[in-house]
């Protein structure tokens, strides 16, 4: 071929051959050279800054720790029961164990002497003649027996089947077992005996997931719910001497949980830092939906209110005493600036009556003791009739509580429906004054009335009381406001400021459990779902017998009401006889009065308008204990 033809044809067949190649198709989803792909933005981190009213000292979860560690270990753990709204909620187990699902069950054992059992009065002994028990049935005082060292008797057991949900894991990985609270129970019991544990005759897993625990004989439990020990990591903790733990870094400072959080750093003095847990069980649901958790500790108020304002603190934390700051939270809730919580709490302020103080104990002598003011319950129910409990609410609680019929709050499901009430009503509290024996014989309804024709009280005798409280300023303005209502009703009353040690000292020398006290103030807590009315039993009457510890500080003694509440107290949950005995002794308690009760306690919290999900319940201390369904959002469903 003449070269100078090959040349000419030359760029005809490259072009040829470059059709016929192949084309090179990019992979999908890769760029080619003139598209290239653009990355998916991470979205930031959801951060959100939680302030406390102190920092806590140690966050072992084992024997009560403080109000600031339990909002932290609210983060750190979840459950294992909530209590709420007066109902348990299952949250790492499958189910609540009950009688008529089985895994409560109610058994007849055969006890002899040298047996551990729980007696009649609800004390852990050993069996031996003269002891006081409970046969097999036996719910009333009555069927009671004093066991005569011989025979072979059948007492009731409970036995209770708890099983762990499959899924729930330590923040370190590792699934949380059965085993792990049966390390708990072992901590429990090596720390110091404590009531269950005391009550209790074995404790075992008996699988992974399945922890039975079985009650000593003749210890009926209606929480018995709560006899799951809340499990304690064995594998992190095991190899620390259990008398060691409370101080231990490891279980003091840095605990693990199953909670939605677990804790990244701790600048003490200062902050903590929490970050998502990777194994929370609940994360497939987006629990939590807050990433990172800084906690600071902000013991002023008024600060604390100042950082709310400018985005230092995002949630206001119950444990910072915000009740001198309730108007100016009011305010900003109403101009859109904050959101303000508020939740009645089963802490019960009353007012005690010293129906029998114990310089009675030995029998009445009116020439050596203070007068009999109050084993007439006329008086009693006058001094209710007289407070104005009301406008006490309105004035120093802002209108944020209520006032009590009796020790069982009125949203509790076993609140009894129609007790008598005392609203302030002068006029009545008069009449039964005067019927009492208590005369305004100078017309004058600004002077103490005086004693005419009572047993026991010399006439002429002033009705001027001394009314014992701390120097609380809340207390210290109702005890003002009480002061004034007396008056009215012709009843002089002067005011006692104590220091807290020296109120709540030991008796017989502290007055209040000493039960040396006309009139006396201060506030009892309830705990679970059970009404207590043990708080008002003889049992409970503070004397040298039980080292003068009880909560019946008013010295009130009722046979009817100790079988009543002894009735409910030793049947379970779904007898005929629990819901009938509580409410028989809310009857009584209405209409005897041992004390008055004032006003529910209120638990305030504060947030930013844009956190969501932050809510309080009234039988769950903290307000941490629905952490992870909070979320920051730009509205938020009042």
């Amino acid at each position: 071929m003449n070269h100078r033809i090959f040349l000419a044809f030359l760029p005809v067949l490259l072009a040829v051959m470059a059709a016929c190649r192949p084309v090179e198709v990019p992979p999908t989803g890769l760029p080619t050279e003139t598209t290239k792909a653009t990355p998916t933005p991470t979205p930031p981190p959801i951060e959100l800054t939680v302030c406390l009213g102190n920092e806590p000292v140690s966050l072992y979860p084992v024997n009560n720790p403080s109000a600031s560690a339990r909002s932290i270990l609210a983060m750190i753990y979840d459950g294992p029961v909530d209590v709420l709204d007066y109902r348990y909620e299952p949250v790492i187990l499958e189910r609540l164990p009950s009688l008529e699902n089985g895994d409560a069950q109610l058994v007849r054992v055969s006890v002899y002497t040298g047996d551990e059992v729980v007696d009649a009065e609800g004390t852990p002994v050993t069996l031996k003649k003269g002891v006081r028990i409970r046969p097999a049935g036996c719910r009333h005082p009555d069927c009671v027996v004093e066991y005569d060292g011989k025979t072979e008797m059948e007492m009731d057991q409970l036995i209770v089947t708890f099983r762990l949900k499959p899924n729930i894991r330590w923040s370190d990985g590792k699934p949380v077992t059965a085993d792990d609270s049966v390390y708990a129970y072992e901590v429990a019991k090596a720390s110091g005996v404590s009531y269950l544990v005391a009550r209790t005759q074995t404790y075992e897993a008996a699988d992974d997931l399945t922890v039975q625990w079985w009650g000593r004989p003749g210890f009926l439990e209606p929480n018995f719910v709560l006899s799951f020990f809340s499990p304690l990591p064995r594998h992190a903790w095991g190899a620390i001497p259990i008398d060691q733990l409370p101080d231990s870094v490891q279980s003091s400072l840095q605990p693990i949980g199953w909670g939605p959080y677990q804790i990244a750093a701790w600048e003490h003095g200062d902050h903590m830092v929490l970050v998502k847990n990777p194994y929370y069980f609940r994360a497939a649901e987006g629990l939590p939906q807050v990433d990172k958790i800084t906690v600071r500790f902000v013991p002023n108020p008024e600060q604390a209110m100042a950082e709310l304002l400018s985005g230092g603190c995002d949630i206001l934390d119950p444990t910072i005493p915000l009740d001198e700051q309730v108007g100016a939270l009011r305010t900003l809730a109403t101009e859109g600036k904050v959101r303000f919580l508020t939740v009645e709490v089963p802490v019960m302020e009353q007012l005690a009556f010293g129906v029998r103080p114990a310089a009675y104990d030995n029998g009445y002598n009116p020439q050596f003791d203070r007068p009999d003011y109050f084993s007439d319950v006329r008086v009693r129910r006058a001094i209710a009739l007289c407070i104005d409990r009301q406008a006490i609410i309105e004035t120093v609680l802002y209108g944020l509580s209520s006032a009590p019929d009796g020790f069982v709050p009125e949203w509790h499901p076993f609140h009894a429906r129609g007790l008598p009430e005392y609203r302030y009503d002068v006029t009545t509290a008069q009449a039964l004054l005067q019927q009492a024996g208590w005369i305004d014989s100078d017309g004058d309804p600004t002077t103490p009335r005086r004693a005419l024709g009572i047993p026991g009280i010399a006439n002429g005798t002033p009705l001027s009381l001394t009314y014992l409280t701390t120097q609380a300023t809340q207390r210290v303005q109702v005890a003002q406001m009480i002061v004034e209502s007396l008056a009215a009703c012709g009843i002089q009353v002067k005011v006692e400021y104590l220091p807290t040690e020296a109120f709540y000292a030991v008796g017989p020398e502290g007055p209040l459990f000493g039960r040396n006290f006309e009139l006396a103030a201060f506030a009892m807590g309830i705990s679970g779902v059970q009404p207590p009315c043990e708080w008002y039993t003889s049992a409970e009457i503070p004397r040298p017998e039980n080292r003068w510890i009880g909560t019946n500080v008013s010295g009130y003694s009722n046979p009817a009401f100790d079988v009543a509440c002894a009735t409910a107290r030793q049947a379970l949950p779904g007898e005929a006889e629990y819901l009938v005995g509580f409410q028989q002794a809310q009857q009584i308690f209405a209409e005897e009065l041992p004390v008055l009760p004032l006003y529910w306690r209120v638990r305030l919290a504060a947030a930013r308008p844009e956190i969501c999900g932050f809510a309080l319940n009234p039988t769950i201390a903290t307000g941490l204990w629905n952490i992870e369904n909070v979320s920051v959002g730009e509205e938020c469903s009042p």
